[in-house]
């Protein structure tokens, strides 16, 4: 079966070609129209789905203008959660063809319907939901050890069990590199961040205006990151103790802040209770040491003990095996099971650590069991690529469907902001990648999406955005590595648009700690250094709780409707609308616009919106409060070289 040469069009990001948009619930209809022209006679055009199983719906002629010849069909999608794919085919001169290729095809459809031709649509549960704080929440994210310290804690407290490691007296020291025999950073420095240091710190969190904390592994592990887990039961003694969180999470709520912990059950440690490789744990205690340990079936040896299935070949992460019983026991559904027994302690949900290398009956039981204790708790999965259609071990993966996760980490938004940024992506680019990944996902996971700058997988955003963040020297050489003068100023003005542009996007924007204090730092460990308190990059700072402030005083950014637009090259922008009193989500709310436009280029461009596009808007104010009124219908929005701005229809709700 080829393909028609025919002209063919159909618009995924269009009304008229596809009504409703983006993804739909189960049982949902949904109208589907495409246009041909050409020379060839078209006979019995049909629309081809699949859901698991073939259907073919014949399409109607709606009729002729100019040489376009124009077909619709209405359908109901399937009743069960899935991805759903379809394309438009008919009989030219007697031959089946499949007519033209999706302009805006985003290559999800190889290895389902094995056809670079099909369009997809999300059907998602119609139950689906998810805890409404990720919609309008700020997140921010701490790696304990680096944080604060925090009066009348011990830092010296790991110090103990004869383990080789590193304790920095001067809190601004740069951290270790010091790499061990896997070619991994053996992360073996410590600077004596505690729990009780993020609680006396929360004053300082609430005045930035943030309403989620969200801590990189906090239990008992060999390093400085904890992503190689020791004890999942134990915190780490370095960061405090079970009390200690407690009064944290008791302490964060009376602020309305929550606080969310990073889960990682792919893989331990091997210095761990469970595999003991170190003998730090006794003898006769772990799968490396006993064959007939009770966690020899969490792990897959091919010769034991020294030959066994690790994360990423590296030898200190033995992989375990997640849909093991007892493991499943152990982490899911036992009556005091990890994911339940930290809840109970206060805390408000996970983040999953490479989540996209879970099995997908584990990540359902985990949602299940979360949802068992606390409904409101949120399950936040790392996944870097569109979540709807991540390729897994050979498969399509689909988290979007409301059996396995809330929402994800926003890889994507970060990666064509830098693109958009960094010159390597026109706006119009952007404004096609963000609109096709708005519409896979469902409106629930869109708006808790995790929208991140910067993490500690990557170097600081101010590198990144300078167009120097190290990776062109020898690792040992980036210990001292800084930016220039110049550098550094072209760095800030394109964070601050960054962070404005993700400050004005559905989703709960999240803060890598210390971006805001203006940090600077390479790759892993030198975007990990400690916070600078008492040399914070004032103007930085004073940018941050300006943006995080504008979000929280105006609805629309929070949970408006979103249309993605990209006036020239240039300009990148978002609208953002509330109307008819209801929000994206269906919820009351007041009606409004928000419009924000970044300026890449050098010089100041003049962006023109129509009343309509606006939402109507009789007036817009600049967030100083200036009104600008339309002319002839149409409004003229002044932006910088090199800056960013917002313009509202309606002055904003404050939020305290």
């Amino acid at each position: 079966m080829g393909c028609a040469a025919m002209n063919f069009e159909h618009n995924t990001l269009s009304e008229f070609y596809r009504s409703p948009l983006g993804a739909l619930p189960t049982g949902a209809q949904v109208r589907l129209r495409m246009a041909a022209s050409g020379r060839e006679t078209l006979e019995r055009v049909e629309l081809r789905v699949w859901d698991g199983e073939e259907h073919r719906f014949p399409m109607r002629p709606l009729g002729v203008r100019g040489n376009k010849r124009y077909y619709e069909a209405q359908i109901t999608v399937s009743q069960t959660p899935c991805l759903y794919w379809y394309r438009f085919e008919a009989l030219v001169d007697g031959k089946r063809a499949v007519l033209g290729a999706p302009q805006d095809h985003s290559g999800c459809g190889a290895g389902v319907m094995n056809s670079e031709e099909s369009f997809q649509i999300t059907v998602y549960d119609a139950d689906y939901t998810v805890p409404a704080w990720m919609h309008e929440g700020v997140m921010y994210q701490i790696m304990v050890d680096r944080f604060f310290r925090g009066e009348g804690t011990d830092k010296l407290h790991h110090a103990k069990d004869g383990r080789n490691i590193e304790l920095h007296e001067n809190w601004n020291d740069m951290p270790s590199l010091n790499v061990s025999e896997n070619g991994d950073n053996f992360a073996n420095d410590f600077f004596g961040g505690t729990l009780e240091g993020v609680r006396q710190k929360l004053p300082y969190l609430k005045s930035l205006g943030v309403s989620v904390l969200y801590f990189n592994p906090i239990f008992e592990a060999r390093t400085n990151h904890k992503y190689d887990t020791s004890d999942y039961m134990r915190i780490d003694p370095m960061f405090g103790d079970e009390k200690a969180l407690r009064r944290l999470c008791e302490d964060a709520k009376k602020l309305g802040i929550r606080i969310m912990l990073d889960g990682v059950f792919s893989h331990v440690g091997d210095d761990s209770v469970y595999f003991n490789r170190r003998g730090t744990y006794g003898e006769k205690t772990g799968a490396y040491r006993d064959p007939d340990s009770p966690y020899a079936k969490w792990f897959t040896f091919k010769h034991w003990p020294d030959d066994y299935d690790c994360w990423w070949g590296f030898r200190t992460l033995p992989n375990v095996r997640e849909l093991d019983e007892d493991y499943r026991r152990y982490i899911l559904t036992g009556k005091d099971a990890v994911v339940k027994h930290w809840l109970r302690h206060g805390t408000s949900g996970w983040r999953l650590d490479v989540a996209d290398e879970l099995p997908m009956p584990f990540l359902r039981d985990l949602r299940r069991e979360v949802k068992s204790v606390d409904p409101d708790a949120a399950v936040l999965g790392e996944v870097w690529e569109d979540a709807s259609h991540k390729v897994s071990y050979g498969e399509i993966r689909s988290y979007v469907l409301g059996d396995t996760l809330d929402s994800v980490m926003n890889y994507p938004l970060r990666e064509a902001l830098i693109g958009f940024l960094m010159g390597s992506r026109t706006a119009g680019t952007v404004a096609r990648e963000l609109s096709i990944l708005q519409q896979n996902y469902p409106k629930p996971f869109l708006y808790a999406l995790m929208n991140l700058m910067g993490s500690h997988d990557r170097p600081r955003i101010l590198n990144v955005l300078a167009g120097n963040d190290g990776s062109d020297i020898p690792r040992a050489q980036r210990t001292y590595h800084r930016l220039s003068q110049e550098e550094r100023m072209v760095g800030t003005l394109r964070e601050h648009m960054m962070l404005r542009m993700v400050m004005s996007v559905p989703g709960m924007p999240c803060v890598y700690y210390a971006d805001e204090a203006g940090m600077e730092g390479c790759a892993d460990p030198f975007c990990r250094r400690t916070y600078p308190w008492g040399y914070e990059n004032q103007e930085m700072l004073e940018t941050y709780r300006r943006m995080i402030a504008m979000r929280r005083s105006h609805a629309e950014l929070r949970t408006g409707e979103c249309a993605y637009i990209a006036p020239c090259d240039e300009v990148l922008g978002v609208i953002r609308t509330i109307t008819g009193n209801r929000d994206a989500l269906g919820r009351p709310a007041k009606d409004g616009c928000a419009v924000t436009l970044i300026n890449r280029s050098a010089h100041a461009i003049e962006v023109y919106l129509t009343s309509e596009e606006l939402a109507g808007a009789q007036e817009i104010f600049t967030e100083e409060g200036e009104a600008i009124h339309a002319r002839a219908g149409a409004y003229s929005l002044p932006v910088k070289g090199m800056t960013g701005a917002t313009f509202f229809t309606r002055q904003p709700e404050i939020r305290k």
